[in-house]
């Protein structure tokens, strides 16, 4: 039986891998094995594969036993190609080792560079390079990032130490150091290690390396991984691959260089080279803020007013091959690359492709741009666009003409505004945004462990760092407005505050971020709302081509309605009635229809609230212009309407002509054990059908009136909570009777629906019967998921997050829905409804109508249409597109 290959080999002009191959290899090894093929300069290497990181784990954290074999094996082939050995003191190979899942996966273990030094090889390295000052940097380098990132010790000492030897020397910048001072750190540095590990640093370079496989792997359930995976829904089961591969060196003087490139604008998605490099470094200090780096272009370096060189003007024909080879790479995926280099002594090493992170902003214009180059097809641009990312183009930006109180300038690292409040401590920021408050998180610079807090903010605000910092790739990935490299910044964590050009912020003062400009503002700034126009319109338009479902909105309110059609909502998908009974007008005839003890004094009631509700529905049908509005009458239990504590109950009940006594037990009578599943939805209109008499007459009258004035609407009357035929025979008669009665008074007649919706397990199974007179089905899936799972959406927050982690459930069921529990009762109903109704209408109400991944499950599930907030519309439209898309193949 043969074995099985668990490592696989790139470089030299050869792989064993390419880039189809992306869930075994992860993607760095695949695109590092697809440019070696396409005969780019990429140091040689090997990668370890994702299953090696299941096995790891399926088997207490032991590794295949054939593994040490074909790393020793693959090692050799790499000394090979590399002409140099590993560990050998007099021509030292050195290696880096980096993590790499199918998944761009922020919170993976760290990149460690030069693995395979210590005091012999060390001095090799000096000999062979002719320059002691980088080999003894170098080694500096890697004891401190392996000491931070696999043996996990205090890195604060190691900045100390290094901060001490510049200060004893009187230097400002790592640049200055000579050979002697870095020796000297290396020597504290290690005796640093002894002192926190309690044994000497690991000196031989095959421990080195297999401590640091062991890093990768271990780092794929670390806190910051779990919370990331469960953020963009990548399955646990997919693993990490390892990358080893040979180091090249950028900080071999001012010949050398290393940098980080973007084919495109990752913010704004215009077609220009863009990135950052520092002379003589190596790739950590660019993404780490620790030096402020350079741009690659000298129309860039004019554009930031930066004084140094661009990389264009300091090595022409490095960036020369640099841009033929970026051209090359994004002409062979189609996409928009992100890329990593090194340049070692004027020859350019390329050390990874990807597809690169973007705005929602950029990622249109670039979809957009491509089929206007004829890269892709319209198809493939509305699949490029992540659905759920639109959010960042859907919310207020900064009123043009608004008086603007700059704190500070920064650089415009990922676009959108924001107002919150600041804070330091992202523990901080995701206790207080649990808490309902908009923050702002302000940092030196920020880094994996900051990614829950990062997440919970409105914005980030760094004082260090560039447009590729950890906070600006990270910024953009989410959608958060980032201002980057602030450097007037001042944070003084003790005294909860931060200064900049002499002002003074508080934790807990209101600040805007505008990212887009990379200012940071004092105070809440004017916002205005946002239009789909441009790139979005353009990308909507094929979209709409492309899909099958319906959207609709959720509204209550003739404003959300305006909203919604204006994202291009094709009618309202759910219309709450009782979230119009709660202002200060109506909540008193609402309470009197409640203590009301006699059918006469409750129809008095509803009486008073009549013309209220005629004008609301009359005010959604003008702004739905004759386009289809499901309205649910009352669904709520009865006591939600009332006061509850003592002082609001003796405040209310003289307004209600009832004594204080009396109205507490009323209350008191109407509380509920289990008001979901209690006295509520078609259920008080068989008790008290007065209620629905006055609101479907509110409807007709309503339809009657806009009728008269232009557009006919569309009346979809929804049931809600109905579990049986007999709940709707009963209503049903009643409501069409009032059609009848108000058509007959007004002399026309218009095409009006009864439906009900379809939120309890039984109403699913028993969907055949129902929909013997149902016209349409709309799914609650929100009580439906509630009921089905036997779990209260309020209190699930105390277990739900430990289920998701520990792989109970797959995903929070309220956010993606549960496709094998509730979503098994929505195919279920489907079919038995539309065996009994052919042509069912067939919908979906809930919040997962705005959920992407649920969006899919309702178009293989053959719904009509799905319904959500107004603000999600357009990611609900892109969302059925894709979905369309994917059923075709």
């Amino acid at each position: 039986m043969a074995q099985k290959q668990w490592v696989y080999g790139f470089g030299g002009g050869e792989s064993a891998g390419d880039a189809s191959m992306k869930a075994l290899l992860g993607g760095k090894g695949a695109n590092l094995a697809e440019m070696s093929k396409l005969g780019l300069p990429v140091p040689p290497g090997f990668t370890i594969t994702t299953e090696v990181c299941t096995e790891f784990y399926e088997n207490k954290r032991t590794y295949p036993a054939e593994l040490a074999a074909q790393v020793d094996a693959a090692m050799a082939v790499l000394e090979k190609k590399a002409g140099k050995g590993f560990g050998d003191a007099s021509n030292p190979l050195l290696v880096s080792v980096r993590s790499g899942s199918r998944a761009s996966m922020p919170g993976m273990m760290d990149t460690v560079l030069n693995l395979g030094l210590n005091d012999e090889t060390v001095e090799g390295l000096a000999k062979l390079s002719g320059d002691a000052r980088f080999a003894y940097d170098s080694y500096r380098r890697f004891i401190q990032m392996y000491s931070d990132v696999v043996l996990e010790l205090e890195h604060g000492e190691f900045e100390e130490i290094l901060g001490s030897q510049k200060d004893l020397q009187g230097y400002s910048s790592d640049t200055e150091m000579t050979a002697e001072d870095w020796k000297a750190v290396v020597k504290e540095y290690k005796r640093a290690v002894e002192r926190q590990l309690g044994k000497p640093f690991p000196s031989d370079p095959k421990d080195q390396l297999w401590g640091a496989v062991g890093a990768v792997f271990a780092s794929w359930m670390n806190d910051r991984a779990i919370f990331y995976r469960k953020h963009n829904n990548i399955p646990e089961s997919w693993g990490t691959a390892v990358n080893v591969q040979a180091m090249v060196f950028g900080n071999m003087g001012e010949t050398s260089a290393t940098g980080v490139a973007f084919t495109r604008d990752p913010s704004t998605g215009a077609k220009k080279f863009y990135g950052e490099f520092l002379i003589n470094a190596q790739g950590e200090d660019v993404v780490a803020g620790i030096r402020t780096p350079r741009a690659l272009t000298k129309a860039a370096r004019l554009e930031m007013k930066e004084t140094g060189e661009s990389l264009e003007e300091a090595m022409p024909a490095v960036f020369a091959e640099l841009v033929a080879v970026y051209q090359k790479l994004e002409a062979h995926y189609r996409d928009m690359q992100d890329l990593e280099f090194t340049v070692e002594r004027d020859k350019l090493y390329m050390l990874q492709t990807r597809n690169g992170k973007r705005t929602a902003k950029a990622a249109l214009k670039i979809a957009v741009d491509m089929v206007g180059e004829g890269l892709i097809t319209t198809d493939e641009a509305v699949l490029r666009v992540d659905a759920a990312a639109l959010d960042q183009l859907l919310h207020p930006t900064i009123a043009d003409g608004y008086t603007r109180d700059i704190i500070c300038r920064g650089l415009p690292a990922s676009p959108g505004a924001a107002v919150g409040i600041v804070v330091f401590d992202p523990d901080e920021a995701e206790r207080l945004a649990a808490d309902r408050q908009k923050v702002i998180l302000v940092r030196e610079e920020t880094s994996p462990e900051d990614i829950h807090g990062m997440h919970a903010s409105q914005a980030i605000v760094t004082a260090r760092g560039g447009m590729t910092s950890h906070a600006a790739v990270v910024a953009r990935g989410m959608g958060r407005p980032c201002v980057s490299g602030a450097g007037d910044i001042r944070i003084n964590m003790k005294a909860g505050e931060f200064t900049a050009g002499g002002r003074v912020v508080k934790r807990g003062e209101t600040i805007t971020v505008d990212g887009s400009a990379g200012h940071v503002l004092f105070g809440a700034a004017q916002m205005v709302e946002p239009e789909l126009t441009g790139d979005f319109a353009t990308v909507m338009t094929w979209a709409d081509a492309a899909r099958r479902l319906k959207v609709r909105t959720n509204a209550d309110t003739p404003h959300d309605a305006d909203v919604a059609v204006k994202f291009g909502a094709e009618g309202i998908g759910l219309c709450r009635t009782e979230h119009m009974f709660f202002d200060a007008q109506r909540i008193a005839s609402v309470r009197k229809m409640i203590v009301a003890e006699t059918q006469g004094a409750r129809i008095k009631a509803l009486d008073e609230l009549f013309p209220h509700q005629r004008a609301d529905f009359v005010a959604i049908f003008k702004a739905m212009g004759g386009r289809p509005v499901t309205i649910r009458f009352l669904d709520p239990p009865l006591h939600e309407f009332l006061p509850h504590s003592e002082e609001d109950i003796a405040e209310v009940a003289p307004s209600l002509g009832v004594t204080a006594d009396w109205l507490s037990s009323r209350v008191k009578a109407l509380a509920e054990s289990n008001p979901m599943l209690g006295f509520r939805g078609c259920r008080l209109a068989i008790v008290f059908p007065e209620i629905y008499d006055m609101q479907a007459r509110a409807v007709f009258e309503a339809a009657c009136d806009v009728a008269e004035q232009g557009a006919a609407p569309i009346p979809e009357i929804m049931i809600p909570f109905a579990i049986t035929k007999k709940e709707l025979e009963i209503l049903k008669g009643r409501i069409d009777a009032i059609a009848g009665e108000v058509f007959g008074k007004r002399g026309r007649k218009l095409d009006y629906l009864v439906g009900t919706m379809i939120e309890l397990p039984r109403a699913a199974l028993r969907a055949g019967e129902i929909a013997e007179l149902a016209e349409f089905f709309s799914f609650g899936t929100n009580d439906l998921t509630q009921a089905t799972l036997g779990v209260s959406r309020d209190d699930a927050g105390r277990f739900l997050g430990t289920y998701v982690e520990r792989q109970v459930l797959t995903s929070d069921p309220f956010v993606s829905i549960d496709a094998d529990g509730v979503g098994e009762l929505v195919r279920l109903a489907c079919e038995r409804g539309r065996a009994t109704r052919q042509g069912l209408k067939l919908g979906i109400c809930g919040e997962h109508g705005g959920d992407p991944a649920s969006i899919a499950f309702f178009e293989r599930a053959g719904l009509d249409y799905v319904s959500c907030s107004p603000y999600r519309v357009p990611i609900a439209r892109l969302a059925a597109a894709q979905a369309a898309l994917a059923r075709k193949g």
